[in-house]
């Protein structure tokens, strides 16, 4: 059963001012260099979903992962989620922000390893407050709940969708600090990633 990662790289960043959150440097790469090196020895292919061709071309300086784009337009993260299932070759999805630098492998490898029969993994703070885009998805679990959709919410998608919720204090024995989880929304809050992001 393959494994894709899926990296969401196309939202507007308003919150950022407009910039572009993937090429947020820290610490010397970029967060969307950090984001391959990280899910490249965990999955068997990383695809970046864009908002458009344009920003496809972006990312040719990065021939080891493919890049999609949404098949229908304008719809947040359900749109990315969409293309990222049609497009990816794995049967098995961790699907992912691109505003998250300090994603974890072993994490990622765990929550990959709990699907099991279940149509999603997804890590919970506690109940009602989980993190969707730091989650492992069945591919043809997401194709189903997204092939005919009016609803944009990603919480609605996962109320409708046989869920494994993995407590995030499990996951502290392979990232004690829980820096997987970090997510940066302004250049600002750069200042906020500790030395152990890496």
């Amino acid at each position: 059963m393959g494994r894709s990662a899926i990296v969401l790289v196309g939202g507007s960043a308003t919150r950022a001012g407009g910039r572009e959150k993937y090429f947020f440097p820290l610490r010397g790469r970029t967060f969307l260099e950090r984001l391959i090196e990280a899910l490249a020895p965990v999955a068997d292919e990383v695809l970046l979903v864009a908002r458009d061709e344009s920003q496809c071309a972006r990312f040719e300086a990065f021939p080891s992962v493919k890049c999609t784009v949404d098949a229908r337009r304008g719809l947040g993260p359900i749109g990315g989620l969409h293309a990222g299932a049609l497009a990816a070759s794995g049967e098995v999805l961790f699907v992912v922000a691109c505003d998250m630098p300090c994603v974890n492998p072993r994490v990622v490898s765990r929550l990959f390893d709990l699907l099991d029969d279940h149509d999603a993994v997804i890590p919970c703070w506690r109940p009602g407050m989980f993190e969707p885009l730091h989650a492992v998805y069945a591919r043809s679990a997401l194709r189903r709940y997204l092939e005919d959709h009016d609803e944009l919410s990603l919480r609605a998608m996962v109320r409708s969708l046989d869920c494994c919720f993995v407590p995030v204090e499990s996951l502290r024995d392979l990232d004690p600090g829980l820096r997987t989880f970090t997510n940066i929304n302004r250049v600002d809050d750069l200042a906020q990633i500790g030395e152990d992001c890496d």
